[in-house]
């Protein structure tokens, strides 16, 4: 994500300090994304370097930074582009499982389930974690929703690529025997729909 425009559009509510900074990103993203305070101040100084923020005189942790025109015209700008895309990510997990598919001797499917099982395991924690948030939270709601839809999403790739698999004559590359499930679980009720057999699971 963008480091730059966040710390941009929590300027626009005021002046604030960069360690008051890192505390408020991080409170209304539910410390999902942690930020180190280094990584704040450095930012800062590009994007004052830029023009797109100011400070006053002061030194240190008491320096208060304060978002310019020019600032507040770059983060309108970053909000109204959609982001690219027209070529996919080099998405790690593909890229791995295609490694998998041409080595000889590797259990492609068994690749797959270990995979899976720690994508459930993370939809479990983040389903967990919007159970115990505040209702009244729309940002961490948001950054849930959108994580379990991200993670659901995977898993289906991965339960299609098994499927895909399976229609292939066993070989020792792809493997014969079909691995255990894991069980992922889904979003509470008015979070991201879920497929149905990762509704069903859920509920185990």
């Amino acid at each position: 994500m963008s480091i730059r425009h966040a710390l941009l559009a929590l300027l626009t509510e005021g002046s604030k300090y960069g360690l008051q900074l890192r505390q408020e990103f991080e409170a209304r993203t539910g410390e999902v994304w942690p930020l180190n305070v280094g990584q704040v101040y450095t930012t800062l100084q590009r994007l004052e370097r830029e023009g797109l923020v100011e400070s006053d005189e002061r030194e240190g942790a008491q320096r208060r930074f304060r978002i310019t025109a020019g600032g507040e015209r770059e983060l309108d700008t970053w909000l109204r582009t959609p982001p690219d895309a027209t070529a996919p990510p080099r998405d790690e997990l593909v890229i791995k499982v295609q490694v998998a598919v041409r080595m000889p001797g590797v259990d492609v499917r068994d690749i797959l389930q270990v995979h899976r099982r720690r994508l459930v395991e993370e939809m479990q924690r983040y389903t967990h974690l919007k159970a115990d948030a505040d209702p009244e939270d729309i940002a961490l709601g948001l950054v849930v929703d959108a994580e379990l839809f991200r993670l659901e999403s995977v898993v289906r790739w991965l339960d299609a690529a098994d499927a895909r698999l399976r229609r292939l004559p066993a070989t020792p590359t792809t493997g014969a025997a079909p691995s255990d499930r894991a069980t992922p679980a889904g979003a509470a009720t008015d979070g991201p729909a879920e497929s149905a057999p990762a509704r069903e699971e859920a509920r185990r």
